[in-house]
């Protein structure tokens, strides 16, 4: 795993010094997002048919979907439990509950899944992503901030059915029902622009990591933070995952799915509703660096 880390992170430190060095005069945050328009507009849904078009979809889904939505509750449920224990003012409780809740599960999940456990892998990643993170972050996101931040905000319960990977999944599981397979021409042209995908995610990855993020003032609780999202929610769902029937390679991605650092999304919930941007920003920075140390030890831990 220790080379497999090695190469994402080269191509994270990619973003990273375009943030710095701004080739051709170009704001990282405008390259960022272009790249993540591309992927989620495009090379996101053809990687998310390509994969439910072949991969059976059945009760396995509903497990995994499961195991899922558990995995974010135990890390909401986990730091509001803290916040009682260790007073919080409210906009950065908020933050830290979308820093905890939700893991990094595409971005980060999906290219060290597949360069691990090969293309298979990406039929978790993408039960997780579609079917549990996506529709909590969604509905739980605007919840969050309106309870803890200072702004209105204007996301809705229904916003998840208004992406393209969401409308994907749904023709792919369809297409996975009612139709042949894939021809061979289309399924290697969609396959062609999933590995895109997964390089254009860690780039845009990179380019989202600030330095201005790092405040000092920030870092105790956000030391806390990175415990819970990479220490204390993968361990308790080993413990999950195994109640649940789940073994070998199946444990270990679910588990690794669990110990990944906070997602990028949240950056732009707390914008929305005025929560603690910078110190959020703090912990992705602070959880996708400590992720090459842990990481290793939960593929360990996994098959214990």
């Amino acid at each position: 795993m220790v080379s497999i880390l090695a190469q994402m992170g080269l191509l994270i430190l990619c973003g990273v010094g375009w943030r710095i060095i701004r080739p051709g005069g170009l704001d990282a945050d405008l390259v960022r997002r272009v790249l993540a328009a591309l992927v989620f507009n495009l090379l996101m849904p053809a990687l998310i048919l390509s994969v439910l078009w072949k991969q059976p979809v059945g009760l396995d889904t509903l497990r995994v979907t499961a195991f899922g939505l558990a995995m974010i509750g135990l890390g909401l449920v986990s730091t509001w439990l803290l916040s009682r224990a260790l007073p919080l003012d409210d906009r950065r409780l908020g933050a830290a509950l979308l820093a905890a809740g939700f893991p990094n599960v595409t971005y980060f999940g999906l290219p060290l899944l597949e360069q691990l456990f090969g293309h298979d892998a990406r039929l978790i990643v993408i039960q997780i992503d579609l079917f549990a993170a996506t529709p909590a972050v969604l509905l739980l996101g605007p919840v969050i901030g309106r309870r803890y931040g200072e702004g209105q905000g204007g996301a809705n319960g229904l916003a998840w059915l208004n992406n393209p990977p969401v409308w994907a999944a749904l023709l792919g599981v369809l297409l996975n029902q009612s139709a042949p397979p894939a021809p061979s021409w289309l399924y290697h042209g969609l396959d062609r622009m999933a590995a895109a995908a997964v390089t254009l995610m860690l780039i845009a990855l990179g380019l989202g990591l600030s330095a201005a993020a790092w405040q000092r003032r920030n870092l105790p609780w956000a030391a806390l933070v990175v415990g819970l999202r990479l220490l204390a929610v993968p361990w308790l769902a080993v413990g999950l995952g195994q109640r649940m029937g789940f073994t070998g390679d199946t444990l270990t991605q679910l588990t690794l799915e669990a110990a990944m650092p906070s997602m990028l999304l949240g950056v732009v919930y707390c914008d929305r509703y005025r929560l603690d941007t910078g110190f959020y920003a703090m912990v992705v920075a602070l959880t996708t660096l400590a992720a090459a140390f842990s990481l290793p030890y939960w593929q360990t831990a996994a098959t214990r």
